[in-house]
Protein backbone atom coordinates (compact mmCIF):
# COMPACT_ATOMS: atom_id res chain seq x y z
CA UNK A 1 0.00 0.00 0.00
CA UNK A 2 3.20 2.06 0.83
CA UNK A 3 4.51 1.97 -2.44
CA UNK A 4 0.96 2.72 -4.33
CA UNK A 5 0.46 5.84 -2.63
CA UNK A 6 3.98 6.81 -3.05
CA UNK A 7 3.95 5.61 -7.08
CA UNK A 8 0.44 8.15 -6.90
CA UNK A 9 2.21 11.00 -5.48
CA UNK A 10 4.99 10.91 -7.83
CA UNK A 11 2.42 10.87 -10.92
CA UNK A 12 0.62 13.56 -9.26
CA UNK A 13 3.93 15.93 -8.76
CA UNK A 14 4.88 15.22 -12.41
CA UNK A 15 1.36 15.85 -13.79
CA UNK A 16 1.57 19.13 -11.19
CA UNK A 17 5.05 20.34 -12.91
CA UNK A 18 4.68 19.64 -16.30
CA UNK A 19 7.80 19.43 -18.72
CA UNK A 20 9.09 22.56 -17.19
CA UNK A 21 8.46 24.40 -20.11
CA UNK A 22 7.02 28.64 -19.45
CA UNK A 23 5.54 31.16 -21.76
CA UNK A 24 8.35 34.03 -22.29
CA UNK A 25 8.28 36.80 -24.33
CA UNK A 26 11.00 36.52 -27.61
CA UNK A 27 13.37 38.94 -25.69
CA UNK A 28 13.33 36.80 -23.22
CA UNK A 29 15.17 33.73 -25.40
CA UNK A 30 17.40 35.46 -26.51
CA UNK A 31 20.70 35.54 -25.22
CA UNK A 32 22.56 37.90 -27.11
CA UNK A 33 22.01 41.81 -27.04
CA UNK A 34 19.02 42.43 -29.67
CA UNK A 35 20.70 46.02 -30.34
CA UNK A 36 23.36 43.95 -31.98
CA UNK A 37 21.94 42.04 -35.11
CA UNK A 38 23.23 43.29 -38.51
CA UNK A 39 21.31 40.90 -40.86
CA UNK A 40 17.99 38.93 -41.15
CA UNK A 41 17.67 35.95 -43.38
CA UNK A 42 13.95 34.55 -43.64
CA UNK A 43 13.55 31.55 -45.58
CA UNK A 44 9.94 30.51 -46.36
CA UNK A 45 8.82 26.61 -45.85
CA UNK A 46 6.52 25.96 -48.58
CA UNK A 47 8.94 27.54 -51.49
CA UNK A 48 12.55 27.38 -50.00
CA UNK A 49 13.00 30.79 -51.36
CA UNK A 50 15.08 33.35 -48.61
CA UNK A 51 14.96 36.87 -48.14
CA UNK A 52 17.84 38.47 -46.23
CA UNK A 53 18.44 42.83 -45.27
CA UNK A 54 21.03 44.41 -43.22
CA UNK A 55 19.10 47.73 -43.03
CA UNK A 56 19.87 48.32 -39.54
CA UNK A 57 16.18 50.77 -39.03
CA UNK A 58 14.09 47.95 -40.48
CA UNK A 59 15.62 44.85 -38.32
CA UNK A 60 15.62 46.93 -34.81
CA UNK A 61 11.67 47.82 -36.65
CA UNK A 62 11.17 44.20 -37.07
CA UNK A 63 12.61 43.07 -33.84
CA UNK A 64 10.73 45.89 -32.05
CA UNK A 65 7.40 44.25 -33.16
CA UNK A 66 8.56 40.89 -32.36
CA UNK A 67 10.31 41.10 -28.79
CA UNK A 68 6.97 41.27 -26.43
CA UNK A 69 5.53 38.09 -28.26
CA UNK A 70 4.78 36.01 -26.18
CA UNK A 71 6.02 32.27 -26.67
CA UNK A 72 3.69 29.71 -25.01
CA UNK A 73 4.56 26.33 -25.01
CA UNK A 74 2.18 23.87 -26.61
CA UNK A 75 0.92 20.86 -24.86
CA UNK A 76 1.47 18.89 -27.65
CA UNK A 77 5.88 18.15 -27.64
CA UNK A 78 5.34 15.53 -30.47
CA UNK A 79 8.10 15.77 -33.50
CA UNK A 80 6.06 17.80 -36.81
CA UNK A 81 7.50 18.24 -40.09
CA UNK A 82 8.05 21.73 -42.13
CA UNK A 83 7.71 25.39 -40.72
CA UNK A 84 6.03 28.52 -42.92
CA UNK A 85 9.18 30.58 -42.37
CA UNK A 86 12.41 29.89 -40.25
CA UNK A 87 14.14 32.89 -38.91
CA UNK A 88 17.93 34.01 -38.39
CA UNK A 89 19.72 36.46 -36.83
CA UNK A 90 23.12 37.19 -37.24
CA UNK A 91 26.03 39.70 -35.80
CA UNK A 92 27.97 40.57 -38.82
CA UNK A 93 28.45 36.57 -40.30
CA UNK A 94 27.99 35.01 -37.18
CA UNK A 95 24.73 33.26 -36.82
CA UNK A 96 23.37 34.18 -33.30
CA UNK A 97 19.67 33.01 -33.15
CA UNK A 98 17.78 30.98 -35.27
CA UNK A 99 13.53 29.64 -34.54
CA UNK A 100 10.83 29.40 -36.44
CA UNK A 101 7.03 30.91 -35.84
CA UNK A 102 6.47 27.78 -33.59
CA UNK A 103 9.28 26.29 -33.04
CA UNK A 104 12.43 27.79 -30.70
CA UNK A 105 15.27 26.46 -28.77
CA UNK A 106 14.22 22.71 -29.48
CA UNK A 107 10.58 23.19 -28.24
CA UNK A 108 6.71 24.38 -30.06
CA UNK A 109 5.43 26.98 -29.47
CA UNK A 110 2.13 29.19 -30.24
CA UNK A 111 1.76 32.93 -29.93
CA UNK A 112 -0.16 35.39 -28.14
CA UNK A 113 -0.48 37.48 -30.50
CA UNK A 114 -0.06 35.87 -33.04
CA UNK A 115 3.45 36.41 -34.69
CA UNK A 116 2.84 35.09 -38.47
CA UNK A 117 1.53 38.62 -39.92
CA UNK A 118 4.33 40.38 -38.82
CA UNK A 119 6.66 37.51 -40.11
CA UNK A 120 4.85 37.45 -43.50
CA UNK A 121 4.47 41.00 -43.77
CA UNK A 122 8.79 41.60 -43.04
CA UNK A 123 9.24 38.73 -45.40
CA UNK A 124 7.15 40.12 -48.11
CA UNK A 125 8.38 43.65 -47.83
CA UNK A 126 12.09 42.35 -48.38
CA UNK A 127 11.35 40.31 -51.16
CA UNK A 128 9.93 43.37 -52.90
CA UNK A 129 12.80 45.36 -52.44
CA UNK A 130 15.46 42.83 -53.25
CA UNK A 131 13.49 42.43 -56.63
Amino acid sequence: MKSYRLSLLLVILLLLSGCGLETKTFEEFCENDLNDVSKIGIVDGSTGYEVTTTDYEKIQGFIGEIKNIKFIPDDDQGKRDGFRYSITFFEDDDRTFQFSETYLNGNYYHTDPDIHPIVDGFFTTIELEEK
